[in-house]
């Protein structure tokens, strides 16, 4: 799974404009905003575009690999097999085992087309490899669609079928009907080879199978369930007289099979490969609605140009918080705004994955985010390949431990340089380190000394030759004289050829002095002996802001006989448990500054019980009533649609949960029950039992997945029908969870901008939030009302309307299209010094994302203008006061006045904002 930061851009302003008109749910329209945008170029010719956008009811990720097919063989897309015989594999799997040919190499890969993924793991459409036939489309509701590229590398959409013959003893032809077909024709002739793509063969039915091998028959009898060897080709018949017709066959007759792809229009391609669905024909997106597969999911898509020389491959996540995913309609209205005049649907869903290189790697990335949460094995895919060179050495990819440009004065940070050639390809080279401010030693280990900007360089003396493994990656647009040079994540164009220098650049940020530590996660549970997870150490500084700790600045202590730590090569531990059962803390002490930070662990598990249906009575819902337990009272709750059990409030499941157990009293009727819950911002979540097909008393379990977002709360329990009406008895509903104990409490001490009543009196101005208006010396009073932004002593005030969730019919989308509006405003103002966010109180009402945004956009905002930023929420349980990366975060509890006292044109280094907490 590949990690991409959190979109750019968010929240509010003003008044809440109306929601956006949405004529295509998932993302169709195009109303969405682009909210995050990277560009890599991973050879010339080749690039990766990465984005994430807000859409009116959903969040999407999208990656889309965008290559120039060049006729003269630069970048070319290749059939991807699994290789082996061993059937689907993981894409990463696959890639590594792909052979582009001498002087080639492999540069980016997505999954290719749908299979028979509950039976043989067969490619259900056609498919052609270096010119070869390799399997027919099965009947179906493909119908031979595929992509196909041709000797000049354009690509085009088409429909291929087969054409092919058996011609047996006598002289007699007879038309061939399969050809390593994941679903064998109903009539017909059929034959299988090496080629085979399946984990095992299909059913083949009664009749006999006839092994041929250079034209002879070599073997007859029952259809074997393994692939042919190779050289060896199985026929194999259904109908009557073709059965018959192979039952007479003996050892030595000669029998000769031909097959070809047969294409409706047009040339054979050289590479083809299989899809179902038709996106965008002749430059027109196609309306799928109503049809079958157009609901939002993960999605892969293939696009070409008009001309078949720009290729688009596209996937977007889905399944998930982050993305949910595109309709068929919505992914053919994406690719045509892409550009691409013709596009094919791909498998999706759990398949939906996309590799790709960085320069100088040995190996494919997995950029995007697959719903099963790991690449799911698939039978093929599409692969770009590349010139692998020799070229001249062009630069070098400097990359910071665990990805974090930043670090702390007297803290270190690991750095690494990867020497690349002109196409991008692994080269040999040995870096020289420099650097403008603190010290860097000749093993990149840079530390800091005082806070500020700081640049890395790395150099290294002509070359004329580059080292060139498989697999390696390069930059679009480069030309024999220069290379593209990360420098703050923008392309940098250096001198890199034949005797010429060469460098590599990337600037770092030294943070101000580190304030605090704390364990990212702060709790791990761990399932017993052997399991193990990792963790992170993250530092702040006065200003909130963050980054990593590494393991040569800190010191760990724990109990070494129940658990091992390990460092994990990327910045960060690896925590495995060695007994079976065990609770306990980790302290990480920061060997400059001694600051400290604790993390809750533990291995094995305890039965933390949830509800005991004592109060069964108080359960509402339809087909819901108290009944006898296991034993005691319990719930009774009828299987059919819309029966469900409601507690009187949400129960809350342990965070670290792995796993929910219910006992269930069946009537054999094979009803499901079902565990209904709430994760984060309100996502539901559903965990289903096995069909009770048993009478009496059962405990079942009931995995939670990993993905699930904590933290989680039970909201009903209920039953899917089974075979025959049915009603279920539950009791006793509990959660598996490690041991762990709490977190650790924030030791933190209080926010300098936390003063008393007579500080912020001090201030040159005051405004309140709660209490009575006419008290006090305030100028103004915010209660949460206000709807329009206003200007006031240097401060613009920017007011929230959170009645409506993020994904509600767009309101988060329109919250952010004003938010923006407002900070435009606000930086061109220039008797504004400051903004503050006002939002009321609403928990669950903005997601994660859109509060990780507001806090981004507002730290943007002032890294850009030098304006300060504010976030004040009104209406809090409590009082609370902090900051994010230079912004002030403030909590205003419902009860009692908190006074600010404001100065927008405070001098440098001085907060402009006291806050004085209400009175207890």
């Amino acid at each position: 799974m590949s990690l991409r930061p959190l979109l750019p851009a968010l929240l509010t302003a003003v008044l809440l404009a109306p929601a956006p008109a949405y004529a295509a749910a998932a993302g169709g329209s195009g109303d969405g905003i682009e909210t995050a945008r990277t560009t890599r170029q991973l050879a010339p010719g080749i690039r990766l575009e990465s984005y994430d956008r807000l859409e009116a009811d959903r969040w999407l990720r999208i990656d889309e690999l965008v290559a120039d097919l060049d006729p003269r063989g630069g970048v070319r897309a290749e059939y991807l097999g699994t290789g082996g015989g061993s059937g689907p594999v993981t894409l990463a799997a696959a890639a590594a085992r792909h052979r582009p040919g001498p002087g080639r190499r492999v540069v980016a890969a997505v999954n290719g087309d749908f299979f028979d993924i509950r039976a043989t793991g067969a490619p259900l459409g056609p498919g052609i490899g270096s010119g070869r036939l390799l399997h027919s489309a099965s009947a179906g509701p493909g119908g031979g669609a595929a992509v196909g590229f041709g000797p000049d590398g354009a690509g085009r959409l088409l429909r291929l079928g087969l054409d092919g013959t058996v011609t047996l003893p006598g002289g007699k032809a007879y038309p061939l009907a399969g050809y390593n077909a994941a679903k064998p024709p109903a009539q017909g002739y059929a034959v299988y080879t090496a080629d085979w793509g399946g984990k095992r063969l299909p059913a083949l039915g009664p009749g006999p199978a006839v092994g041929l091998r250079d034209g002879r028959v070599v073997s007859t009898g029952p259809a074997p369930a393994a692939r042919p060897a190779p050289g060896t080709t199985l026929l194999t018949a259904r109908g009557t007289a073709e059965a018959a017709a192979l039952a007479a066959l003996r050892p030595g007759d000669a029998v000769t099979v031909t097959a070809r792809p047969l294409p409706a229009s047009g040339p054979a391609p050289v590479t083809a490969l299989g899809g179902r669905g038709t996106l965008v024909a002749a430059g027109t997106p196609l309306d799928h609605d109503g049809q079958a597969n157009d609901a939002a999911a993960p999605r892969t898509a293939v696009g070409l140009s008009r001309d078949g020389r720009r290729l688009s491959l596209v996937t977007v996540d889905g399944r998930q918080r982050d993305s949910g995913g595109l309709t068929l309609t919505a992914l053919g209205a994406l690719m045509h705004r892409l550009g691409a005049y013709e596009a094919l649907n791909l498998d999706g869903g759990g398949s939906t994955t996309l590799l790709a290189a960085h320069p100088g790697a040995a190996a494919l990335t997995l950029e995007n985010s697959p719903s099963d949460g790991q690449q799911r094995p698939v039978p093929n895919g599409l692969v770009l390949t590349a010139p692998a060179g020799p070229g001249p050495l062009a630069g070098f990819r400097v990359e910071a431990a665990g990805g974090a440009a930043r670090t702390f004065p007297g803290l270190t940070r690991t750095l690494t340089a990867t020497a690349y050639d002109t196409v991008l390809a692994l080269a040999a080279a040995t870096p020289t380190w420099h650097t403008d401010r603190g010290r860097i030693g000749p093993d990149g280990v840079y530390r800091a000394d005082r806070p500020g900007p700081a640049v890395i360089r790395v150099t290294a003396g002509p070359r004329t030759t580059a080292e060139r493994p498989p697999g390696t990656r390069q930059t679009p647009g480069t030309s024999p004289g220069a290379a593209a040079v990360a420098l703050g994540g923008l392309p940098r164009q250096v001198p890199g050829g034949a005797g010429g220098p060469v460098e590599g650049v990337l600037r770092l940020e030294v943070l101000g002095p580190l304030a605090g530590l704390r364990a990212v996660p702060g709790r791990i549970g761990l399932d017993g002996p052997g399991d193990s997870a990792g963790f992170v150490l993250t530092g702040y500084d006065a200003q909130g802001a963050t980054a990593p700790v590494e393991p040569r600045d800190l010191t760990l202590s724990y109990d070494r006989t129940r658990w091992r730590v390990a460092e994990d090569g990327r910045g960060g531990f690896t925590v495995t448990a060695l007994v079976p059962q065990a609770a306990g803390r980790l302290t990480a002490t920061v060997k400059a500054t001694g600051a400290t930070a604790e993390l809750a662990l533990g291995a094995g598990s305890v039965a933390a019980p949830l509800a005991g249906f004592e109060d069964a009575a108080a359960w509402t819902g339809p087909g819901a009533a108290p009944a006898e337990g296991h034993p005691g009272p319990g719930l009774a709750v009828e299987a059919r649609a819309g029966a469900a059990a409601t507690p009187p409030r949400p129960l809350p499941v342990p965070e670290l949960t792995r796993a929910l157990s219910l006992w269930v009293g069946g009537d054999g009727s094979g009803a499901r029950p079902a565990v209904e819950l709430a994760g984060a911002d309100g996502v539901p979540l559903t965990l289903r039992g096995p069909a009770a097909d048993w009478t009496g008393w059962r405990e079942v379990r009931l995995p939670v997945p990993a993905t699930a977002e904590q933290p989680l709360r039970v909201t009903r329990l209920s039953a899917a029908p089974g075979a025959r009406p049915g009603r279920l008895l539950l009791d006793t509903l509990t959660a598996t969870t490690p041991p762990t104990g709490p977190a650790a409490p924030d030791t933190a001490r209080p926010d300098p901008v936390v003063g008393t009543a007579a500080q912020a009196q001090a201030r040159p101005w005051r405004f309140a939030a709660g209490g009575d208006p006419a008290r006090g010396a305030a100028e103004l009073v915010l209660t949460g009302t206000e709807r329009a932004s206003f200007v006031h002593r240097g401060v613009r005030f920017v007011p929230l309307d959170t009645g409506r969730r993020t994904l509600d019919r767009g309101a988060g989308l329109a919250r952010m299209r004003a938010l923006r509006q407002a900070l435009d405003t606000a930086a061109r103002e220039p008797g504004t010094a400051a903004l503050a966010v006002v939002l009321p109180y609403t928990p669950d009402t903005l997601d994660r994302k859109e509060t990780a945004l507001l806090a981004q956009r507002l730290a943007e905002f002032r890294r850009t203008t030098g304006k300060r930023a504010a976030v004040l929420t009104l209406g809090a349980p409590r009082f609370a006061a902090g900051r994010d990366e230079g912004v002030l975060t403030v909590s205003a509890p419902r009860s009692g006045r908190t006074l600010f006292g404001a100065d927008a044109f405070a001098a440098p280094g001085r907060d402009w904002l006291t806050v004085a907490p209400p009175r207890p």
